[in-house]
């Protein structure tokens, strides 16, 4: 039995996984959209979410472990940067998983993972009321 295990393996050692890891996570944080399969688009939300939850915080301590997993310091700069200001009201689900059909060479199920936008759009609609009712 597999109790309290969580990740996916997707047949690749430990280290492996970790360094796959790391480089998407560094593309996705620099380009702001990759595309990959859809097991690794579910594992790399998992790890990423993480990271701009950390960035968000912004202290020392953040910034240090971030730096533990993200070695480019474009990205680095970025997240605590750029992307911080971006999500300061974001309460989470900071990525978004698009299906973009199949991989032609094996037929793998491909999907674009990208972040979202600055507002979460709920929080425009209240936003708008809230400016009409002042307006009244």
């Amino acid at each position: 039995m597999r109790h309290q295990f969580s990740g996916r393996k997707l047949n690749r050692s430990a280290s492996h996984r970790r360094a796959m890891f790391r480089n998407m996570a560094t593309s996705l944080l620099i380009h702001e959209k990759i595309r990959t399969t859809v097991p690794r688009a579910k594992e790399l939300r998992r790890k990423v979410e993480r990271l701009i939850t950390l960035g968000r915080r912004g202290d020392l301590h953040a910034r240090r472990v971030v730096m533990r997993d993200i070695k480019d310091g474009r990205a680095v700069a970025r997240l605590f940067g750029d992307l911080k200001e971006r999500f300061a009201e974001r309460p989470g689900g900071y990525t978004r998983i698009v299906r973009v059909g199949l991989r032609s060479g094996d037929a793998a199920p491909m999907a674009q993972i990208e972040l979202m936008p600055s507002k979460p759009k709920a929080a425009k609609k209240k936003a708008k009321k809230k400016a009409k009712k002042q307006a009244e």
